[in-house]
């Protein structure tokens, strides 16, 4: 068994999202055996936040995204109000404390919601919950949705297959500006007005009158109801309560301390080398390296992520991989292939050999090669072209010859490595594959590659078996 860290003794949690049950899931993988209590505002089991889309769309029922019980003693509908730093207490709103020897904040991000004339909280809904999916799921009527980042157009998407009438409304002049390069960002409007959403760019919500959204450039839109997608902020106040150094979030360093080493912060309220990176798969590799740290003592660093956005709108293969600013850079070779007719868009930002940023848009073949390819930093093939269209033997990372602790669902976290186990154990087929590890069971964008691996592992099977014949 991996020797304790002293000083992880009884370790607390506040929060009950994916980053503090990925946290507590790799504590116990990792050794800790001693009390470990998670305390969750929400008066419901932990579940997967990302996932939420696919909740709304209606692919996936809302007890789908539960995440697995935790060996830890969790208390929901348990707000924590206050942390006593000298007595190493946390009190919750209803009275009790609870002792700890680490403390771990994961509260998370509130979602930014703009002041529009008129518009009550009645009409209005941020998307942050499943009680919030719910809501939407309740109406009939034609929906407005604020905001074109990633959130806003998954959200706006998922209410299009609902059978809502949708109007994306956008205050930048493209869609996913933080994202996308402007091809991309228009192309993606294209895209998704083919589907039937009514997009509007570069323009704000002024006011609001039942059952009309009156923009800024004087256009009145239908919305029975309102939702917001305008961005989130880190939930510091807890920190902030107690004196702990926050900055727009918690702050803390490359063992995710903050400056009380006896708290550490992760997911979206946290703070690392200046940024807040919003996504799950920085708060998965906070979580992995804290765990580490916690279950052992020793320095297991984070030195931040590689930023991978995965659009998860059913219909549209969308990725976007690094610095969007890398697209313009003007020391990078740019590799660009542009097919409108077919709605396909790719631009590549090169930096000796290596991708420093990539937007994709409908090549679904390539996906997972890029985003790998970015992610340990190795060089592109000297044949681009087949790399975008996925031409197997071009494709140095495709799945059956990336290294097996790649992540091939984002959306679970599941490895290469998980999926060859569970196919070794009896699961031969994507859907017996997603029975037993989750994949593809999220925005389904892994399917895919769930499939060229799980036939790759078939064929090698079989010529094993003729070679020995």
């Amino acid at each position: 068994m991996t020797a304790l860290n002293p000083t992880a003794g009884r370790v607390v949690v506040v929060g009950n999202g994916p980053a503090a049950h990925r946290f507590v899931e790799r504590l116990r993988a990792l050794g800790h055996d001693g009390p470990v209590t998670v305390l969750g505002a929400e008066g419901r089991p932990a579940y997967n936040r990302v996932l939420l889309g696919s909740v709304l769309d209606g692919s996936l029922p809302a007890g789908a995204v539960s995440l697995p019980e935790l060996d830890a003693e969790v208390h929901l509908g348990c707000a924590v109000t206050d942390i006593d730093r000298v007595q190493r207490v946390v009190r919750a709103e209803d009275g009790r404390e609870f002792g700890y020897d680490a403390l771990v904040l994961a509260t998370g991000a509130r979602p930014l919601v703009p002041e529009v004339r008129g518009l009550g909280a009645e009409r209005l809904t941020a998307l942050r919950t499943l009680d919030d999916c719910a809501r939407l799921v309740e109406g009939t009527g034609p929906v407005a949705v604020l905001g074109g980042g990633v959130l806003g157009v998954e959200t706006a998407r998922a209410l299009l297959a609902r059978g809502h009438r949708v109007t994306l409304v956008h205050r930048e002049e493209h869609l996913m500006d933080r994202q996308l390069d402007e091809v991309g960002g228009r192309m993606l409007a294209e895209r998704l007005t083919a589907l039937g959403v009514d997009v509007r760019v570069g323009v704000k919500a002024g006011s609001y009158r039942a059952p009309v959204l009156r923009l800024g450039d004087g256009e009145e839109v239908p919305a029975e109801r309102v939702v917001a997608c305008t961005g989130v902020w880190p939930n510091v106040t807890l920190a902030q309560r107690a004196g702990v150094s926050i900055n727009r979030g918690v702050v803390v360093d490359d063992l995710l301390r903050t400056s009380d080493e006896r708290i550490h912060a992760i997911g979206d309220c946290a703070e690392h080398r200046g940024t807040t990176p919003g996504l799950v798969g920085a708060a998965w590799e906070q979580a992995e390296a804290l765990a580490a740290h916690l279950s052992s003592g020793r320095d297991a660093a984070h030195s931040g992520t590689r930023v991978v956005s995965r659009l998860k709108a059913r219909g549209i293969d969308l990725v976007s991989v690094g610095s969007v600013r890398a697209l313009g850079a003007p020391d990078a070779e740019i590799v660009t292939l542009s097919d409108p007719a077919r709605g396909r868009y790719a631009k590549l930002a090169l930096r000796s050999g290596r991708i420093s940023g990539a937007v994709l848009l409908g090549f679904p073949a390539a996906i997972a090669a890029v985003s790998q390819l970015h992610d340990r930093d190795l060089p592109m093939p000297a044949d681009r072209l087949s790399l975008l269209l996925g031409t197997p033997t071009a494709v140095p990372g495709a799945p059956v010859e990336l290294p097996e602790d790649a992540v091939l669902c984002r959306c679970n976290n599941v490895t290469k490595k998980s999926l060859i186990t569970a196919w070794h154990g009896g699961a031969r087929s994507v859907a017996e594959l997603a029975r037993a590890t989750r994949a593809t069971t999220g925005c389904g964008g892994c399917v895919d590659d769930v499939g060229r691996l799980c036939g790759s592992l078939a064929d090698r099977i079989e010529s094993e078996r003729e070679g020995a014949a």
